[in-house]
């Protein structure tokens, strides 16, 4: 189809598919290629380029003074499209004489081809010349090599922005189990490298990848058959044309092989001849990129405007006219169909030609034209001296270089009618900005394709797909209207991790929990974080927790039982020591030394409250005041009994004989021997809060999973000091108890002091391991019972057996009853 001009445009298109050649045997002349199917998507391409070039030559505002024609071939077969171009390069016509031969009429630009395979078969060639080359359907990323295609320019993005959106959109909808299949030319290759590069680096592992071709071996198809068949991938990505498509999904629909969710690429993903292919149920739910939709104003009427009789050389327009009405242009050469009456008209057929609802690939081919007329407008408006070429001139307009036209359009920038900016980068590539779009139903001749979201790469990567409120229909057996799920393992939870299974990819991994104090707190974590010293993961692992801090409480049951015992204790002595004051004149309490022995309740009363220091949340003054309080107060009771314990030998001294022991120690001694035993204490813990006091103390060794607050020691020579004072006195009170075990019973009390210093050490002896050994708060505790079951044990040992004779036994409370035995036995 040509068209004259002064500026041609040549257009390369591919009306005709099913490709039927012979190997050439160079023997004889090959005869010519035939095609077998009409292709009326690549036929309207042709139809929207001579619309554009119409639209532009009326327009007075692009070339005002200059018309363009066209040159548009319909090739078929990679031999006849590289023809066609070489033909468009050189300008030759269909008949070369002597005459014809010395113009030239080479093509401006050159529009097409919908392929990435022919586009790079011509574009190499005519590239040479720097002849500008325009596709709109080629896509492989191979074109943008600048070295290799230097004159080649696309208003389609390129297939690594769609591998890449492809990736992305996998990743999106969490599919990270996927399967590969591709044809076997440079789309489909390169295409499916692209997609498998980006899609590991979002983490997307591919099963398997399988690539075959349309006139290939049957084995070929057989096996990515079978390998789709027994996969574990419900998710599929196809890099390929239509007419694969539809041989792969016609085999799997035969086979029943079904429940596959459809990630497509631009090739295929909106073409209306998909419903031509028995199996095209399978496809419904496919999900893919395309280029955005567009209105073209007055496409549709030039589309059904047209007639056989405005391109009478075309065969073409013949065979797709006569095939729409089913009738004959000529009847002489077909009679088997009716004459056309000459009313037929495509105003009144409904057909996929004529739609314009969704124009999309159309719409690239129609920038495509605009591209080439304002390139050359802005050649020809050129002003001398303003002009981009060396010393500032312009291009000559009678003798227009390739070259020239070249530069014009790489620095091309405007705005279509429908607000859509055209540019191209240094590659010759237009920006990235695809559709989402969603095969929901199909039927004869027509499929329904929904716009569910766009893609955008000039947004930052976490915003490039923005899906909007249109309901997605789903393949992959999900009901239709369930997201499809398509992973080798599944999500590990958080407090969980991944760890890889041997000699599979990085998506197949096990869930194992984190190792004690570490947590993760993502999803498919491949590391878990340990927790802060002060910190521990919760029951679920995914959080960290500030750890439990342990102390004896006065709340817990533990501390309340021990309050309890030390207020009892507390308060029987008191009560004791009302009794003995009630009977502070009776013989019983005066028989050895009262004093002592209510300086010694005294001493025992303290040594019960003490105890409540050990109780409650440590501070730096209870640590303190816990040891050395208690220090104290044992060293005066322990000083008291070994007072007591003197006088009961002084006393059995001093009824012999001639003996005066009595007056060596008398009440001033004995109040002295307290106050010095006691001041050796005094000194002792005065030492050591002065160089290193105890402090409250966070354990967080001992477990794991709580904090023990503690006080620490701070010295242990002066905590193993105050202690080991308190068992000397208390071993030394044992021995002169033991002395004095056999004296009179009725006037002294050295046994109820020997079981009580026996008591008292067999505690304190027991009390070391228990300390060493227990954890945490029970330490505090062994500790508080240590001191209770000591000092109930002098209270009860020396006391509770006189208060019996007090209250009990009133009339054994004489001197007579006390001193009666003690006679007999001195006699003796």
């Amino acid at each position: 189809m040509t068209k004259a001009g002064d500026f041609i445009l040549g257009g390369i298109f591919t009306f005709r598919t099913g490709y039927r050649g012979r190997v050439p045997t160079f023997q004889t002349i090959p005869d010519p290629p035939t095609c077998r199917h009409i292709n009326t998507r690549e036929f309207k391409f042709a139809q929207t380029m001579i619309f554009a070039i119409e639209e532009i030559n009326q327009n007075p505002a692009i070339l005002p003074h200059h018309t363009l024609g066209y040159k548009i071939y319909n090739a078929c077969g990679l031999t006849n499209i590289i023809k066609s171009a070489i033909d468009l390069a050189n300008g030759q016509r269909e008949i070369i004489d002597q005459r014809n031969c010395t113009k030239a009429e080479t093509a401006q630009a050159v529009l097409g081809h919908s392929g990435s395979t022919p586009t790079m078969g011509f574009a190499q060639i005519i590239g040479r010349f720097w002849i500008p080359v325009l596709s709109h359907f080629a896509t492989c990323t191979c074109l943008s090599d600048r070295k290799e295609f230097p004159s080649f320019f696309r208003t389609i993005p390129s297939d690594l922005h769609q591998s890449r959106a492809l990736a992305k959109l996998v990743k999106h909808f969490g599919w990270t189990w996927v399967g590969a299949i591709s044809n076997k030319n440079d789309y489909g290759v390169n295409g499916i490298a692209s997609f498998i590069k980006a899609a590991q680096e979002q983490g997307v592992c591919i099963e398997y990848y399988q690539a075959f071709e349309q006139t290939g071996p049957l084995g070929e198809l057989a096996k990515v058959v079978e390998t789709v068949k027994y996969s574990s991938s419900k998710v599929i990505v196809a890099f390929m044309s239509h007419r694969e498509i539809k041989v792969l999904a016609a085999e799997l629909y035969k086979q029943n092989i079904t429940g596959l969710q459809w990630v497509g690429s631009d090739a295929w993903i909106t073409d209306h001849s998909l419903t031509d292919s028995e199996g095209h149920s399978v496809l419904v739910g496919s999900m893919g990129f395309v280029v955005s939709r567009a209105r073209i104003p007055g496409l549709e009427d030039h589309l059904r405007g047209l007639h056989p009789s405005q391109f009478p050389h075309s065969q073409f327009f013949r065979d797709f006219w006569e095939g729409v009405f089913d009738c004959s242009l000529n009847e002489a050469e077909n009679i088997q169909k009716k004459p056309c009456s000459g009313s037929e008209s495509f105003q009144n057929v409904h057909l996929q030609f004529t739609d314009v609802s969704e124009l999309r690939f159309t719409n690239n081919v129609y920038k495509s034209v605009y591209a080439v007329a304002y390139a050359l407008h802005n050649l020809t408006t050129c002003e001398e001296g303003g002009g981009p070429f060396f010393n500032a001139s312009c291009a000559n307009t009678a003798h227009i270089q390739p070259w020239q036209v070249l530069h014009y359009l790489q620095n091309i920038n405007f705005t279509t009618t429908q607000g859509e900016r055209v540019t191209f980068d240094q590659n010759g590539d237009s920006p990235a900005r695809y559709e989402l779009v969603n095969v929901q139903s199909a039927s004869s001749g027509t499929i329904h394709v929904a716009t569910v979201g766009v893609f955008d790469a000039t947004l930052p990567d976490e915003n490039q797909i923005i899906l909007n409120d249109v309901e997605i229909v789903w393949g992959g057996g999900g009901g239709g209207h369930t997201v499809p799920v398509s992973v080798c393992s599944e999500s590990c939870p958080p407090g969980r991790r991944k760890v890889l299974q041997k000699q599979k990819p990085i998506c197949c991994y096990d869930c194992v929990l984190c190792a004690e104090g570490e947590i993760s707190n993502i999803t498919d974590s491949v590391e878990c974080l340990k927790c802060p010293i002060e910190f521990w993961p919760n029951t679920r692992g995914d959080t960290c927790i500030l750890k439990e801090i342990e102390f004896l409480s006065f709340a817990e049951m533990m501390g309340i039982i021990l309050t309890v015992f030390c207020l009892m204790g507390a308060f029987l002595t008191t009560m004791i020591a009302i009794v003995f004051f009630q009977f502070r004149e009776t013989p019983i309490v005066r028989a050895n030394n009262s004093e002592l022995s209510f300086l010694l309740l005294f001493s025992l009363t303290l040594c019960f409250l003490c105890s409540l220091t050990f109780i409650g949340r440590p501070s730096q003054w209870s640590c303190m005041l816990r040891h050395t309080a208690f220090g104290i107060t044992f060293v005066l009771c322990i000083s008291c009994v070994l007072g007591k314990t003197i006088v009961v030998l002084m006393a059995f001294r001093a009824t012999l004989p001639g003996s005066n022991v009595m007056k060596w120690f008398g009440p001033v001694q004995q109040r002295l021997s307290v106050v010095a035993f006691t001041l050796v204490q005094v000194v002792i813990c005065i030492l050591w809060l002065t160089i290193n006091p105890p402090f409250p103390f966070k354990n967080l060794l001992h477990y794991k999973d709580r904090i023990i607050l503690e006080c620490s020691l701070g010295s242990a020579v002066g905590f193993w000091a105050v202690l080991g004072y308190i068992g000397l006195l208390a071993i030394l009170c044992f021995i002169l108890a033991f002395l004095a075990r056999k004296l009179p019973d009725n006037f002294n009390e050295a046994k109820l002091i020997t079981f009580s210093m026996l008591i008292f050490c067999a505690v304190w002896i027991t009390f070391i391991p228990a300390y060493v050994s227990s954890p945490g708060k029970f330490t505090v505790a062994v500790e508080i019972f240590a001191i209770l079951a000591s000092s109930y044990g002098l209270l009860f040992c020396l006391f509770i057996p006189k208060c019996f004779i007090i209250v009990m036994r009133p009339e054994q409370n004489t001197k007579k009853h006390l001193m009666g035995k003690t006679t007999k036995d001195i006699q003796y």
